[in-house]
């Protein structure tokens, strides 16, 4: 009978009786259960634990570490952490994999059904916070003090499923259990503040707001490869100051009686409510201060308790990065905090948060670039509104700027440009992107600032989306490098000569078709749709919006489809076309596109002709964990945007990192992994960033290059006509009229280079080993598209903070 703890440690990782130790302990005294009894569940809950116990020691030390070192600390602000889940991580930066397998094997418990009865936190939407992910991953792995904060949603972003091929949104519950890798701080708590008035008393501006909720402290280590750093991401969760009010309970008012903890609550409830309403747009407006304001005060208190009391110096120990505009009311609350609180002059409040505080654009969509109506920030924020002008204020008194360059216009508050101004370093997040920022969104703000955008391109760790993900590449790549290329990705250039090796080639294939018989069985389970392995698996996976082209890439499927029909005996290279991806719930044609994705899609499969040679596939929920099984499968990646829409891209990484042969325009990231790879190592096709620009500053007409593509034209009349939507002939009338008459994103444009492209992808396929060749070559040369080399970027060239490692 156990009767203590066994504590676990890593610089003496336990052997397998110490592990099995542990993890019984836990079932019985932490879970409350018998073996005999324990369900799934209560397995993971144990073995999550027992893993836990390894992460706390080096989670304390690094923390006591950063202290005693009085290390400059990088603190990053991100409305989504899209981490998905967390076990198999962390056994896995343990170096533990086989250890674990074998103990819970022993215990006669399914060990990937364990694992993957980890809910997936649903904390993100795409890029952005699979990024942070990463960042902190990286963080970790090289030592860097660094604090993640957001908000820790209850719901998160939806689940979506598929109700007659429309997206349905419903509630994530990846909260209903207890989530066993966070602790509550309590003790942290902090009171933020919204609505009421400003009055000045002895020259003080004194924010009186009229609604107060509580931001709650969660924290869940976040420890590097081996353990031998471990940092934190701390979740702010919203609370009532008041969570029951009695009076009316008594009165018969139960709702009224529980009103104070349900309105708090709803700030940190769902990631992205639909901000399509008023309501919707201040809940938003609120969730962004609210995490921003907890997470400053968080910072201040550190600084003043473990640095100094002259907040001038707090640039000298805090770096602060701004992920997007979602957090770039930081500027002005951090403002507010030196000089309403801290009593600091204006003039060098500026400064000292313009010091600490660095912005990452993600985006050259100006409607992505966040706007609040003045009324509304006046409303919610009505100091920080205030500030905001004197911020405008100043920043013209600094510098001779045009009429144009303002952060309140035309009764709108422009995040952009405050982001901008409030801080010391602007990023782009790819070669393109950054020198596309100095040239549009930011031009004028560069022309008076031109040494603060700088580029740090994106990166992806290694540990998730190859290590993890991939257990088949990363025997092979163990086996032929060691296994250092975890934490030094370059290794894997070493991998060059042998994409001119057979052997080799036939390894490599062999781990790609294991993946894609893991995915094919997923795809049984969960949809009940057989596909085959022998396939080419072209894979789009992302959000789904118009800039992105699904469109494309479904209109091409269709055009397909018409030509397979037309010459049924012909040798077509058999596809089997997947899409993953979620549409915003306000965003109408995102939609759509959805709904047209599974009409094609339905039609298509439901044609016996097409069997063994096009098939579709949307698996709904896209998710982290839908990811890790789709990219170490994919033969084909599809990075098909409006060239100069794309900031980055990541998936791109991922995919081609696990072998996958990318078609793509020249936007984003593509373009540096396509130096990396080699010309004849990837699909380019379609216009430059230039050259969309040129055709519509020229006037550009989609209807002519329908009229001149019969393939196009043709699929936009089926559409048009119903043949893909019988029951109702008419529901992509707008779809088709946009098409013809508009066409923003380029999609007329660029279909004839994307058809040519395809065909060349079918050719190419038939070459085996020269496919295979490239696939290993794609792998071996993405090793600078790791987080660790992104990480390091940051530190040397804008935070100005020394990695231990």
């Amino acid at each position: 009978m156990l009767t203590e703890p066994l504590i676990l440690h890593p610089e003496s990782l336990p052997d397998a009786e110490a592990l099995r130790r542990a993890i019984e302990y836990h079932l019985r005294y932490t879970t409350g259960k018998n073996p005999k009894a324990a369900k799934l569940t209560d397995w993971r809950m144990a073995v999550t634990r027992a893993i836990r116990d390894l992460v706390i020691a080096p989670w304390f030390e690094t923390t006591e570490r950063v202290r005693a070192e009085r290390h400059k600390r990088v603190c990053y602000l991100s409305m989504e952490f899209l981490i998905g889940r967390l076990l198999e991580d962390a056994i896995a930066n343990l170096g533990l994999d086989e250890m674990v397998r074998k103990v819970v094997e022993d215990f006669d418990v399914d060990y990937t059904a364990l694992l993957t009865d980890e809910p997936d936190a649903a904390l993100g939407n795409g890029g952005l916070g699979r990024l942070a992910a990463c960042f902190l991953d990286s963080m970790s792995t090289v030592g860097l003090a660094a604090h993640g904060y957001g908000i820790r949603y209850n719901h998160g972003l939806f689940r979506q499923s598929f109700e007659n091929g429309w997206q349905t949104e419903d509630a994530e519950d990846w909260l209903r259990q207890v989530h066993p890798w966070e602790f509550e701080r309590p003790e942290t708590q902090y009171r933020i503040s919204f609505g009421g008035e400003v009055r000045q008393h002895d020259g003080h501006h004194q924010w009186r707001p009229d609604e107060t909720v509580l931001a709650v402290g969660y924290d869940t280590p976040v420890p590097g490869w081996r353990g031998r750093w471990a940092n934190t991401l701390r979740l702010w969760s919203a609370k009532a100051e008041r969570e029951f009010d009695l009076e009316p309970f008594n009165r018969g008012d139960y709702m009224a009686a529980a009103a104070p903890s349900v309105l708090a609550e709803t700030i940190s409830r769902v990631l992205y409510p639909d901000d399509t309403t008023e309501q919707g747009k201040a809940l938003r407006l609120k969730q962004e201060y609210f995490f921003t304001a907890a997470s400053l005060a968080d910072i201040l208190r550190r600084f003043l308790t473990h640095h100094d009391t002259d907040v001038t110096k707090l640039p000298q120990f805090i770096a602060i990065q701004l992920n997007d505009t979602h957090p770039a009311i930081a500027f002005p609350e951090l403002i507010r905090l030196l000089v309403d609180v801290h009593q600091q002059p204006f003039a060098e409040a500026f400064e000292t948060a313009r010091s600490c505080l660095h912005y990452t654009n993600h985006t050259l969509l100006p409607e992505a670039l966040e706007r609040w109506s003045v009324g509304l920030m006046g409303r919610v924020l009505p100091r920080h509104m205030e500030l905001i002008d004197q911020i405008d204020s100043h920043h013209a008194n600094l510098v001779k700027r045009s009429a144009g360059v303002k952060i309140v216009d035309h009764g709108e508050v422009h995040m952009g440009p405050l982001a901008f101004i409030g801080a010391r370093r602007v990023n782009g997040v790819s070669a393109l992107h950054t020198n596309l920022m100095k040239q549009t969104v930011f031009k004028e703000l560069n022309a008076l600032h031109p040494d603060r955008i700088v580029n740090q391109t994106n990166g992806v760790t290694p540990r998730r989306w190859i290590y993890n993900c991939n257990p088949a590449l990363r025997a092979l790549l163990n086996e032929h490098l060691g296994d250092d290329w975890v934490t030094d990705l370059d290794r894997l250039q070493d991998l060059a000569p042998l994409a001119d090796d057979a052997s080799f080639r036939q390894s490599f294939a062999a781990a790609k078709r294991a993946n894609k018989l893991y995915l094919a069985r997923h795809l049984e389970n969960t949809m009940g749709v057989a596909v085959d392995p022998d396939a080419m698996f072209d894979i789009q996976i992302k959000r789904i919006h118009e800039y992105k082209r699904q469109l494309l890439n479904i209109l091409h499927t269709a055009a397909q489809w018409n030509a397979i029909r037309k010459e049924p005996g012909k040798d077509w290279t058999p596809r089997v076309k997947i899409f993953g991806g979620k549409a915003a719930p306000g965003y109408a044609m995102a939609k759509q596109i959805i709904k047209l994705i599974n009409d094609i899609g339905a039609t298509i499969n439901a044609d016996p002709v097409m069997e063994g040679r096009l098939q579709v596939v949307y698996p709904p929920n896209y998710n982290v964990s839908m990811a890790e099984i789709l990219i170490p499968a994919a033969d084909l990646s599809e990075q098909i945007s409006t060239a100069g829409m794309e900031a980055s891209g990541t998936g791109n990484m991922k995919l081609s990192m696990n072998g996958a042969l990318t078609v793509g325009t020249l936007d984003g990231a593509n373009i540096e992994i396509a130096e990396a790879v080699g010309a004849d190592n990837i699909f380019i096709f379609g216009m430059t960033a230039d050259q969309v620009t040129a055709t519509r500053e020229a006037g550009y007409d989609p209807a002519a290059y329908i009229a001149a593509e019969p393939r196009l034209a043709e699929v936009l009349e089926q559409i048009a006509a119903g043949t893909f939507s019988p029951d109702d002939p008419h529901r992509y009338a707008g779809l088709v009229d946009m098409l013809r008459g508009s066409d923003w994103f380029m999609v007329a444009a660029d279909f004839s280079a994307y058809w040519d492209v395809q065909q060349r992808i079918d050719e190419s396929w038939r070459d085996r080993e020269a496919w295979m060749r490239s696939a290993v070559l794609n792998t071996a040369h993405m090793g600078w598209f790791s987080s660790d080399r992104t990480i390091r970027g940051y530190a040397r060239d804008i935070w100005e903070a020394q990695p231990k490692f």
